[in-house]
């Protein structure tokens, strides 16, 4: 992996548990705000959006069964400290600090206080 990977639901989706109504998930959509706001800040980064349902084979394949709630950021090289580990493989899963390592790695305009 050269880039940053970034897994989020796709927008959209429908819930079994919630029939006729549509859904976005909170956590993933802050980050799609700040994404289509910097499309060529967005363009540094691959951007996969997975389906609502679990399994998510593609989370699963990259962090981990245990690790499939989005969003999560995969750290390419240079790995903070805090990130989690999965096969040799460093991600972040809170949305607060996928949104602070977007602005350190990639430019991308902080959030203010």
């Amino acid at each position: 992996m050269s880039r940053d990977t970034l897994f989020l639901i796709a927008p959209g989706f429908s819930d079994p548990k919630h029939p006729g109504q549509t859904f976005v998930c909170p956590h993933c959509n802050a980050i799609e705000g700040l994404l289509s706001s910097f499309p060529d800040l967005a363009a540094r980064i691959d951007v996969e959006r997975v389906l609502f349902p679990r399994p998510r084979a593609r989370v699963i394949d990259t962090v981990g069964e245990e690790n499939q709630s989005l969003p999560v950021l995969v750290l390419a090289a240079n790995a903070p400290p805090d990130a989690a580990e999965w096969k040799g493989k460093r991600f972040v899963t809170k949305t607060g600090r996928i949104l602070e390592l977007l602005a350190e790695r990639h430019g991308f305009p902080r959030l203010h206080d």
